[in-house]
């Protein structure tokens, strides 16, 4: 398994580290990038991270093998629109995405002789910086990634993908893009909308600045989250709103379980909250939770 030509359309930390983890495993020839900033794309390639700097996503594709689409999830239908009239017949075209319906319907609206060309992904690795200059090749490296196959996929096609994404280091998962954006809503989607709301509850209030020049590692590790990038998030919230909104709920259901049981004085219903929460958070592993969770 070797590719000829990688169109890496969106040359920031995800693209920029698959590209480099691709070719430092050997599997790539050419690096073909674009993203909308000429500076990004010049300091990809000083970087060496791409080969060659493309003016459009249609001329990086032009050619490519491999296409991988690296840009946030509000612009995914556009640049899909944009090289599906040069793609090759037998191209593998991925991206990264953070919610998996959304990019099923762009893809379907986009693609249309090139659908079952498309398999849906997302790894479930990052960092807190974004950023060509932050691009890593160990980034996915013992990292999940999800496939959301569609039902126009040939097999040969979503075994490469596994292929690909395991030749980087990866762990691969399939499940139905309803799966994953559930799940991903309870996980990562609330985790990030509680950490942003946190952050502002805190900072908003009178002496919020003294309340934060005191915080500890505990306000360090669970807020920090919310320094993500701020328009990544605004789309994957949105793009994901329903099963957001749903888990949201929840959340407030089991915070006022807290509430009833301190408003009561109820020490043992208070204990017994909190020891269901350490006893599954202990049981826990990343990668995947225990059976018994």
């Amino acid at each position: 398994m070797k590719f000829r030509r990688l169109a890496l359309i969106g040359c920031g930390l995800m693209g920029g580290s698959f590209a480099l983890a691709l070719r430092e495993a050997g599997l790539v020839a050419q690096v073909a990038g674009f993203s909308a900033s000429e500076g990004t794309r010049q300091k990809a390639l000083k970087l060496g991270v791409i080969d060659v700097a493309c003016a459009s996503a249609a001329e990086a594709a032009q050619g490519a093998d491999l296409v991988l689409v690296a840009v946030p999830v509000r612009a995914t239908e556009a640049t899909l629109r944009a090289i599906e009239p040069v793609l090759a017949a037998n191209v593998l075209v991925m991206d990264v995405g953070s919610t998996k319906g959304d990019v099923v319907a762009a893809a379907r609206a986009a693609l249309h002789q090139h659908l079952a060309n498309f398999v849906p992904a997302h790894p479930i690795a990052g960092k807190e910086v974004a950023g060509i200059e932050h691009a890593d090749a160990a980034l996915y490296r013992d990292r999940q990634v999800i496939l959301t196959p569609l039902p126009e996929n040939p097999t040969e096609r979503v075994l490469l993908a596994h292929q690909v994404w395991q030749a980087l280091g990866s762990r691969v998962l399939e499940l139905s893009p309803e799966a994953h954006d559930a799940s991903f809503a309870a996980v990562s989607h609330l985790p990030h909308l509680a950490a942003f709301a946190l952050v502002n509850a805190v900072a908003r209030q009178p002496h919020g600045a003294q309340h934060l020049s005191l915080a500890g590692p505990g306000f360090r590790d669970f807020s920090r989250i919310a320094a993500s990038d701020p328009s990544v998030w605004r789309d994957i919230l949105l793009a994901n709103r329903d099963e957001v909104l749903h888990q949201s709920a929840l959340m407030r259901e089991a915070l006022h379980e807290f509430e009833r049981a301190m408003q009561a004085g109820d020490a043992e219903q208070l204990q017994a909250l909190i020891t269901e929460a350490s006893q599954t958070r202990s049981r826990w592993r990343l990668g995947g939770a225990d059976s018994d969770v």
